[in-house]
């Protein structure tokens, strides 16, 4: 019952795309058929056979009631999933748990990053830092805002970029891994200058993390309340060209309320 009133809040648009009942009532991932409390579990376990144990899915509604859990232990009490954010949650799981029946469906590519976009204080930094919680050690991202980004060039020039991008990777057992992040707050940040010279920071690192995407397959997420036109004026036509190859978008309406007020 529980789970037909969550799916009954869900936009009809996406119900009706996706609500056959398999698809709504879980979403496959590489977990097995545990409690959500239970997210964690050991994926080498194996059955009686010897073989790993294959998944069964995510119930969209436990996954809600978990991201409510995790967010009111992160930011307070007060924090609350809100039904009409589902349709954007549903997809940003999708994402997550590598579910390609549902992204094939929703024109979600599994290689790309995501680009969240919506109006200030729609929950987008809160709902990518959450996002984490369904993503395995390799494809969890770090969370860095532009301000700041912007704050360490102005200390330390342009090995900022580098830092950001060629010099971006970590260690995964034995293999070096290109490091995830997700800029925050695109278009917060400004050009700066560094000993005179005038620098778009950003433009130069998502540049830079482009060409590692195509050679090295480094994804890269972005949250910003930028139109597309305005990321172009800003960053430029040859950032907002690649931006259209490095990235989902995935957007929120712009009547959404400011959940911050």
């Amino acid at each position: 019952m529980l789970m037909e009133e969550t799916k009954n809040q869900i936009p009809g648009h996406l119900r009706q795309d996706i609500s056959t009942q398999e698809t709504t009532k879980t979403i496959p991932s590489r977990y097995n058929g545990k409690s959500i409390e239970e997210i964690e579990i050991d994926e080498k376990s194996l059955n009686n056979t010897g073989q790993a144990i294959r998944p069964k899915g995510l119930d969209f509604d436990e996954c809600v009631q978990y991201l409510n859990k995790k967010g009111k232990e992160q930011y307070g009490n007060h924090f609350a999933i809100h039904p009409a954010d589902y349709e954007i949650i549903f997809k940003l799981l999708v994402y997550a748990v590598k579910d390609q029946k549902n992204a094939t469906k929703l024109n979600i590519n599994l290689g790309k990053g995501i680009l969240l976009s919506g109006p200030v204080g729609c929950g987008k930094t809160t709902l990518m830092s959450l996002l984490n919680q369904f993503q395995p050690k390799e494809a969890k991202h770090v969370m860095k805002t532009c301000r700041e980004i912007s704050f360490d060039f102005i200390k330390d020039g342009y090995d900022t970029i580098h830092k950001y991008s060629t010099h971006s990777f970590g260690k995964l057992g034995n293999e070096n891994w290109p490091r995830i992040y997700c800029f925050d707050d695109l278009g917060t940040e400004n050009s700066l200058k560094y000993y005179g010279n005038e620098c778009n920071v950003m433009a130069e690192i998502l540049l830079s993390r482009y060409e590692l995407f195509i050679q090295k397959k480094m994804l890269t997420h972005l949250t910003t309340n930028l139109s597309a036109m305005e990321i172009e004026e800003i960053y430029g036509s040859r950032v907002r060209s690649r931006m259209r190859e490095m990235f989902n978008l995935i957007a929120f309406g712009a009547a959404i309320k400011d959940k911050r007020r």
